[in-house]
């Protein structure tokens, strides 16, 4: 199958925007808790529907009031928290547009946001953004940038007063103006490859693709449902969710450093939540590491297979009786021990920004937590395709979401349509028409449609590898694979235009001391004396060796190197999506390639 569309179950009516959802929830006599905040004692308090839309309301006028104009871009700066959905919903019902900058951004890439937009005004999220904003305001003279307000602190009191003499009336002629075609939010690209682009993404893109989905996945969000945000605010994967819980009037809990997150899944108690693939890699070697290092390694490897095979089975609908047995005694020792370090109410989670793995996806299927895996981009409001409870497949990302379609060009490249799709690159015509053909987005990823219409991913087109023998390799397949293992953090697969495959290893530092001593080292051993070690060596070798089996003799890794320092977003290795920046890598890392590409081979 070469195209497949579905169309819209819901019809939005064209003068709506995103404001809209939150007087639909604000107009219930349910009246929802639309969000949920720690207290100074640590105990989750709701905010009401009607609570949080008389705040948004305050700060919109205060935004106005401060000269805040109907189409002016005003950026965020700050980590996941309630405060960051505060005053994105308070930005859109001032009529304005809201601009996203990840908080770990450096002046210059703060620059580069405010100014390639031309925002008009600021929100950080704490003194050292504010100062790290004004810095980019000051260094590139971004005059047009005329305040910066803080979330912390007295700066979103003081707005709230400078509203107070802004009429409703007023208030809801801004609010009100905007349709579904204008521009909602800018989100920039996060710079794997190249300077980032700003997304034009309308109001229609976020209401339309929110009550879609919804129409297949309200048995998951929905008002009695909640869900706790640690992703970056400032991906459009947690944006999108953000606005579709709000159309679905879930409750949001909002967690700002991961290393909290098994402290607030617990006493929070999410039904479903969602992450990168990352996430769930290393919540599995987690606990792999954990019973490994209590001497229970084997019982976890039985327990895992179990989970595996029981996944598969009931997929293809046949799980025999012994599984079945061996599947409730782990879901006893094993499994309800997993789920209960989530909260214990977890059933579901959305994967997205990356390919999760089948191996992955069987697993947390087979221990009770159903992974819908999903597929899109920035320039696509997050999700094109998804898995749904319903009808999934373990591997793919899904069908294409009510009101959208994908389309496999010639050379394997999926291309995308529908209400999902942005508007165009902000002030770049010339990006925006090479990104579409006869009015299909090219997403630069290569896959393949089966025959019911779900979408399977091989790769990136642009990381294709052409060895100089001329033979085309996917490098995803490969890394993947090696990754899984809880001794490695990061792999990238290195070969274009040389003589074979090669490929750089990070090892997860975490996991790393517990490894080693299992293995007869010193835990203390340091990253630098493990990539050297021929113990750790020979490991890495085995996981390669056991990831070429995957793959053609020409695909396969022939030589590779252990990097001794992580790839992470501090070094500018990772996307604040804990995406590799493949080019950044390979320049970085440029001598230790070399060596290994003129080093004698055995």
């Amino acid at each position: 199958m070469r195209e497949f569309s579905v169309p819209p179950l819901v019809v939005v009516p064209p003068e709506s925007n995103i404001t809209d959802l939150v007087l639909r929830q604000a107009g219930k006599a349910s009246n929802p808790a639309l969000f949920s905040r720690l207290d100074a004692g640590g105990a989750w308090q709701n905010v009401a529907a009607t609570d949080f839309l008389a705040d948004v309301r305050a700060l919109a006028k205060g935004l106005i009031a401060s000269g805040v104009a109907a189409g002016d871009r005003v950026g965020i700066m700050s980590r996941t928290r309630y405060e960051w959905a505060l005053v994105d919903f308070s930005i859109w019902f001032a009529g304005a547009v809201s601009v996203p900058i990840y908080e770990t951004s450096s002046p210059s890439q703060v620059a580069w946001n405010l100014g390639d937009s031309g925002a008009v005004a600021a929100f950080g999220e704490s003194a050292h953004h504010e100062n790290v904003i004004r810095q980019a305001v000051t260094a590139e003279g971004l005059t047009a940038v005329q305040h910066v307000w803080q979330l912390e602190g007295q700066g979103l009191d003081a707005l709230r007063d400078a509203g107070r003499d802004v009429s409703d009336e007023e208030l809801e002629k801004r609010r009100s103006a905007a349709n579904l075609g204008d521009v909602a939010t800018i989100i920039y690209t996060s710079g794997t490859t190249g300077r980032p682009k700003g997304c034009e993404l309308t109001h229609g893109n976020f209401v339309e693709l929110s009550d879609n989905a919804l129409a297949i996945i309200g048995d998951i969000v929905h008002e009695n449902a909640k869900t706790i945000m640690f992703l970056p605010m400032a991906h459009v994967f947690a944006r999108f969710i953000s606005v579709l819980a709000m159309a679905a009037g879930t409750t949001v809990a909002h967690t700002p450093d991961i290393k909290n997150l098994l402290g607030d899944l617990q006493s929070y108690e999410p039904t479903f939540i969602l992450a990168v693939p990352r996430v769930f890699e290393k919540v599995y070697n987690s606990a792999l590491t954990k019973a490994e290092d209590g001497g229970k390694g084997a019982i976890f490897h039985r327990a895992a297979d179990t989970a595996i095979a029981f996944s598969k089975a009931r997929q293809d609908g046949r799980v025999g009786l012994g599984l079945k047995l061996r599947h409730a005694l782990f879901d006893k020792l094993v499994y309800g021990k997993l789920r209960a370090a989530m909260g214990g109410h977890v059933a579901h989670a959305v994967s997205g920004g990356g390919p999760l793995g089948e191996r992955l996806g069987h697993f947390f299927q087979g221990i009770g937590l159903q992974v819908l895996e999903g597929y899109g981009l920035t320039e696509t409001t997050a999700p094109i395709t998804v898995n749904t409870p319903s009808r999934i497949k373990i591997g793919s990302v899904g069908k294409p979401l009510p009101g959208n379609a994908v389309k496999i060009a010639d050379d394997g490249e999926i291309l995308a349509k529908g209400v999902c799709v942005m508007r165009g690159y902000y002030r770049r015509e010339d990006l925006t028409g090479e990104a579409f053909t006869d009015g299909w987005f090219h997403t630069g990823d290569i896959g393949r449609l089966d025959e019911e219409g779900f979408v399977w991913i091989t790769g990136r087109k642009k990381e294709i590898i052409v060895t100089a023998g001329g033979k085309n390799v996917i490098p995803a397949l490969l890394e993947d694979q090696i990754r899984a293992d809880a001794l490695v953090s990061q792999v990238l697969v290195v070969g274009d235009n040389r003589p074979f495959i090669g490929a750089l290893v990070t090892l997860d530092q975490e996991a790393l001391p517990g490894w080693l001593q299992r293995h007869g080292l010193p835990a203390d051993t340091t990253l630098e004396q493990a990539a050297g070690n021929p113990v750790v060596k020979a490991a890495v070798q085995d996981l390669i060796t056991a990831a070429n089996t995957s793959v053609s003799q020409a695909e396969a890794i022939k030589s590779f190197r252990i990097v001794p320092a992580d790839f992470t977003e501090a070094s500018g290795h990772l996307t604040p999506s804990m995406k590799v920046k493949r080019a950044q890598v390979i320049k970085d890392f440029e001598t230790v390639i070399e060596e290994m590409y003129s080093a004698p081979r055995s």
